[in-house]
């Protein structure tokens, strides 16, 4: 029982935490791609 008990807790906690690299990972992905193709940080309107 405590073995599954501890598993289902890491994967709790895991997945959260990966869902937050992933969220991190892909803003970081789109700031580098608009840096670079508008040359700075100014939002097109």
């Amino acid at each position: 029982m405590t073995e599954r008990i501890s598993k289902s807790q890491r994967f709790k906690m895991m997945n959260p935490i990966i869902q937050f690299f992933k969220f991190i990972y892909l803003s970081i992905k789109i700031m580098i791609v608009v840096a670079g193709g508008h040359g700075g940080t100014r939002e097109v309107k």
